[in-house]
């Protein structure tokens, strides 16, 4: 069966076109199994978590604590070790605010890389701004892959790293990055080392066992993996998190409250101050369950064969330059490009008009465009509904780009 039939909104007609979704690194389409347990909770189990001593909340947390369990098998993980959060960039900002304030000190190093997007940048600026800390960044190659060469070099020369915090996959080349080295040569540097992975274009497509990748946080998103919006997961060693600080505070998320003080709840709970998002954190469940019965072997599959089919299309276009080097391998299904003397944000607005939906502009990672040298980028990416008919739609809309360009340098 063709799973396009599985997302309503893929039906749609966009510009009088049949909408071809390429966006996908952004977000992804819902499923409607996915849209039919929202709509299922709303209708029949609406109710506070953790807090009620009726059916409905009875119900309600039985549904939003399955979740936990169902993702904590997605990624081989103790459940008492995941924490919901609402994206990937609140679960960073958790852990730079509750571990970050009471473990980094002034002179403490921080290793970041050139691949990442901004929520694993601004976080760590603002802490080494608060705390005088230094941030030293992996260089990447030519291939957009990262330099493990020049990152070993960090780890032998800088002093006092007490943290490596790296993209999994870059959400603007596609490069898979070997996070389990990663976090090996950093811990056999210095076993105190922390390690903190943002998974986000990771987990949607690739088998992730936390045990083996070995670091220390790990962080993603719903919405990337036919999720809802509004919900991410940390995830981080139960040593580690039950020594840290609340990120908010408030109700839910303590033991014994008076007047004058407090104690808190246990992890994960701690962590999890207020009313959280429970009907969309009760849906995701439906999402891992549709991408476990799929396959992600069958995700990963579908991503390599249309990012080697458009990359070899695009190439063919006289003025496209697309980036991140020839060599295909360890890349997932996103494209980057620009058409000669064309602004990317001109490209997007002329593909939407055929009914293609890509991103144009810096994907959240500035520093990476000054890598290119370029200012912004068109980027496609690809996730398991799509397929080639697609790329052609995209190659013939580029096509178009470049004819209306082109006719307007000879008027």
């Amino acid at each position: 069966m063709n799973p396009k039939a599985d997302f309503p909104i893929l039906s749609r007609q966009i510009n009088d076109q049949p909408l071809v979704y390429l966006d996908n690194a952004a977000t992804t389409q819902k499923p409607q199994v996915v849209i039919d347990a929202l709509t299922e909770f709303y209708k029949n189990h609406n109710a506070n978590v953790h807090r009620g001593n009726h059916t409905l909340s009875d119900e309600a947390t039985t549904m939003y604590e399955e979740t936990r369990q169902t993702v904590a098998k997605f990624i081989n993980a103790n459940v008492d070790e995941v924490i919901f959060t609402k994206n990937a960039t609140e679960s960073i900002n958790l852990v730079a605010y509750s571990w970050g304030r009471q473990s980094l000190h002034e002179g403490d190093t921080v290793i970041l890389s050139e691949l990442e997007h901004h929520s694993n940048l601004i976080p760590w600026y603002v802490l080494a701004k608060e705390k005088n800390l230094k941030l030293e960044f992996i260089k990447i190659d030519d291939r957009g892959h990262l330099n493990l060469n020049h990152y070993q070099n960090l780890l032998d020369t800088c002093k006092n790293i007490k943290l490596v915090a790296v993209t999994a996959v870059s959400n603007v080349l596609g490069s898979v990055v070997p996070i389990t080295q990663v976090t090996q040569m950093a811990k056999i540097k210095n076993a105190s080392i922390k390690v903190l992975i943002d998974g986000s274009q990771w987990v949607p497509s690739l088998k992730t066992d936390i045990r083996r990748f070995d670091c220390d946080f790990f962080v993603f998103s719903a919405h990337k993996m036919l999720g809802p919006t509004g919900v991410g997961i940390l995830w981080g060693r139960k040593e580690i998190l039950d020594e840290m600080s609340p990120f908010l505070t408030g109700g839910s998320m303590i033991d014994e409250v008076g007047r004058l003080e407090a104690t808190y709840a246990k992890t994960p709970q701690k962590f999890e101050a207020g009313t959280p998002n429970i009907a969309d954190v009760v849906a995701f469940k439906s999402a891992v369950d549709y991408l476990n019965k799929f396959g992600l072997k069958n995700v990963e599959k579908i991503e390599t064969e249309l990012l080697k089919y458009a990359t070899t299309e695009l190439q063919r276009i006289d003025g496209v330059t697309v980036y991140g080097g020839e060599d295909l391998t360890q890349k997932l299904g996103i494209v980057s490009f620009n058409i000669k003397d064309v602004h990317p944000h001109d490209v997007s607005t002329i593909l939407d008009s055929v009914g293609v939906a890509v991103r144009s502009g810096q994907h959240c990672a500035e520093p990476l465009m000054k890598c290119l040298g370029v200012s912004a980028t068109v980027r496609v990416s690809f996730y398991l509904y799509n397929d080639k008919r697609d790329v052609d739609r995209l190659v013939a809309g580029v096509k178009k780009v470049k004819e209306i360009f082109s006719d307007g340098i000879k008027k």
